[in-house]
């Protein structure tokens, strides 16, 4: 579980940096200005829940059943979040929106929430 972790951690940050690239440069000239704000917003949440998962992945022992869970709702979340939100824009900017992806979005965020309330409960128990 803690390769798991990391691994999705620097897969995540990866992606975070070139798609942040994608939208300050190409997404630039296609996209709106609400357009690229959204999608500079799930490159923000896909860089911080990155970061979040590296730090679990090299200070969770996983002895703890419930920090898996709480791997897997940053997981699970940041891809429904941020990558519904990358798939919205850029429908969008083709007039051609993806109109399922819209409750994605926070069903996504849900998991994120989840996650935090999970990792706050672990410190507390």
């Amino acid at each position: 579980m803690i390769v798991f972790t990391q691994v999705i951690g620097a897969l995540y940050g990866m992606l975070a940096v070139v798609f942040g690239a994608f939208g300050a440069h190409a997404l630039k000239k296609i996209f709106t200005e609400e357009q690229l704000k959204s999608f500079e917003t799930g490159v923000k949440y896909q860089m911080y829940h990155a970061i979040v998962l590296l730090v679990i992945g090299y200070n969770f022992d996983f002895s703890s059943s419930l920090e898996p869970y709480i791997v897997y709702c940053f997981s699970i979340g940041t891809l429904l979040f941020s990558f519904s939100i990358y798939g919205l824009c850029l429908s969008a900017s083709k007039n051609k929106k993806i109109k399922i992806l819209g409750p994605i979005t926070p069903l996504g965020g849900l998991f994120l929430v989840i996650g935090w309330g999970l990792l706050l409960f672990s410190y507390l128990d």
